[in-house]
């Protein structure tokens, strides 16, 4: 996805740069006050700067306040179909918000693409997805097939008794982040996948077993089921750690507010 990375300040600069190391088709765009490498384009204004090339990239990443992003795309919208994907990310690279063209202009995708790469909280809103209240946490050694984690992954839905449609997310380590078997599966299964961060499954106090050869293998008290806790909200483990294959899979179901 050709995209543009626009920011208005030094640190949104920082989150800019590092989310342009992993997105090889994007320009970043620099409020002209801020000093920036000569290779970065600049802008005056946002508005004018949105009005320019909205319709030249398929995502748009702004790295500002929501309002000062609703403000500058709220005339170039038409249509679901044919805007861009908009994504807004805080300064603080806290929240990755999927913001215009949520399903039909990857803009969901767009953000967990986001919110992996900073380990930021993906905010999606879109009812088709909201309406999905499972994570599947994952766990595999290096290498691992795609097929050996789809058969995991089955089985586990099997064991959980829940319909793979249920499900909203795939979720692993960040030290999985490059696993070819895992990101095949994702795409084959049409499953996003988020990748919770090394330090925050060694820091969570989520109630979660830890086993002993995950820890010697990887520095982790465990993959499957604390990532499948963290990367939603207000989750319970539903199925516990299972291991198919040589893949471990844990599921949890998220507590949405019309469910309690």
């Amino acid at each position: 996805m050709k995209t543009a990375i626009i920011t208005l300040s030094q640190k949104g600069l920082v989150l800019a740069e590092k989310l342009k190391e992993t997105m090889s088709a994007a320009d970043i765009f620099v409020h002209s006050d801020i000093v920036a490498d000569s290779s970065i384009q600049t802008f005056d204004r946002v508005i004018a700067l949105t009005d320019q090339i909205f319709t030249c990239y398929q995502g748009i990443i702004y790295i500002m306040p929501i309002g000062v992003v609703v403000r500058a795309i709220a005339p170039k919208t038409k249509s679901k179909l044919t805007d861009p994907a908009v994504v807004a990310i805080d300064v603080a690279g806290r929240f990755a918000i999927s913001l215009l063209s949520g399903h039909e202009g990857k803009a969901n995708d767009l953000t967990l693409d986001v919110a992996n790469i900073l380990d930021a909280d993906p905010v999606i809103s879109t009812t088709t997805e909201a309406e999905k209240i499972h994570i599947i946490g994952i766990g595999c050694r290096k290498n691992a097939k795609s097929s050996d984690i789809i058969e995991a992954i089955m089985q586990g839905v099997q064991d959980a008794k829940i319909d793979i449609e249920d499900v909203r997310l795939l979720a692993s380590a960040d030290i999985k982040s490059n696993e070819a078997g895992l990101l095949e599966a994702s795409r084959k299964l049409n499953i996003p996948i988020r990748f919770i961060s090394s330090d925050q499954i060694r820091n969570t106090r989520r109630d979660f077993k830890c086993h002993q050869f995950v820890q010697k293998k990887v520095n982790l008290p465990a993959v499957a089921e604390p990532a499948a806790l963290l990367a939603g909200t207000r989750t319970k483990i539903v199925l516990p750690r299972t291991i198919n294959n040589h893949v471990t899979v844990a599921i949890a179901k998220e507590s949405c507010m019309w469910s309690e």
